[in-house]
């Protein structure tokens, strides 16, 4: 079928694409420099900076989901945030279960009490808990390890195994093409996206490991060869799960993006689906380095 649009149709949508680039890759750029930033600050700056990115992805998902015509329970993961900041800097292996149980516990009350109870609206209720507030916990307690070189590779990685993942992704994808991942969810992802995704993840969890190593040789504990190879396919599995997830929540709520806070890049939800699926499998792999 012949093109019928003017070539100045033609030229505005590829200005319109350019500009798009442009602007995510500003946008990019300024997010990368404020997380080398506060993973630099660390400790309680890095604290009160992830708490602030959870409160407004968790506003936005409770957003998306009301507006696909839910009725979640909202105070439960607000408070789920409120109890675990303090008690995970603190309390951390100890607080998760609970706190998750307790919380759980409250949204079956709640919406059972209801005058038109209905089953997907408990389900809607937890779902932010597990997919934001549990990797925000995990996060959290990542930031109690010790030896403090150990730490700032292990948080790293979690950010690294995922954007790592998702260039690849792109990247390799965009020039190989090919059949797609799960064209109902995400029209654009191919399965060799997929696969140089996973190459990908597993590859920069090696290097920030073996940089790690280089840079602090004298240090008490480094993380494994085998270690960051297993976690960084595990980890990149998780964070294209968890962006294929996003994916499904936005087009079951009929949304485009979570929100527009970053331009070009939508909401803050938007770039941390990966993330968040990433930091609960990094905060297993400190539970066995430290076990």
């Amino acid at each position: 079928m012949n093109d019928t649009r003017t070539p100045d149709v033609q030229g505005a949508n590829v200005q319109k694409k350019k500009n798009s680039m442009v602007q995510r890759i500003i946008t990019g750029l300024i997010l990368v420099t404020a997380l080398a930033l506060f993973l630099w600050l660390g400790g309680w700056y890095f604290a009160a900076a992830l708490c602030l990115c959870t409160v407004v992805a968790l506003q936005e998902e409770l957003a998306a989901l009301t507006a696909g015509g839910h009725h979640p329970v909202r105070w439960t993961s607000y408070a789920g945030l409120i109890i675990s900041a303090p008690l995970m800097m603190f309390y951390p292996s100890l607080t998760i279960a609970p706190v998750i149980l307790l919380l759980g516990l409250c949204v079956l009350l709640q919406v059972m009490r209801r005058k038109e109870p209905e089953l997907l609206d408990v389900l809607v209720s937890v779902m932010p808990m597990i997919t934001v507030v549990l990797p925000a916990m995990c996060l959290m307690n990542v930031l109690d390890t010790q030896p403090h070189s150990l730490q700032l590779t292990l948080l790293i990685m979690v950010f690294g195994i995922a954007v790592g993942g998702d260039t690849f992704a792109y990247f390799v994808g965009s020039a190989v093409g090919g059949p797609k991942l799960c064209p109902s969810i995400s029209p654009n992802k191919t399965i060799a996206g997929s696969l140089g995704g996973l190459a990908g993840s597993v590859l920069v969890a090696f290097a920030i490991g073996r940089i790690a190593a280089a840079a602090a040789p004298d240090a008490v504990m480094h993380t494994p060869v085998w270690g960051d190879l297993l976690v960084g396919l595990i980890g990149g599995c998780a964070a294209q799960i968890g962006d294929l997830f996003a994916s499904m929540v936005k087009r079951h709520c009929k949304v485009k993006d979570f929100g527009t806070i970053f331009p070009g890049h939508g909401g803050m939800m938007d770039r941390l689906d990966s993330i968040f699926f990433t930091a609960i499998v990094v905060y297993c792999y400190r539970l066995i380095l430290l076990a």
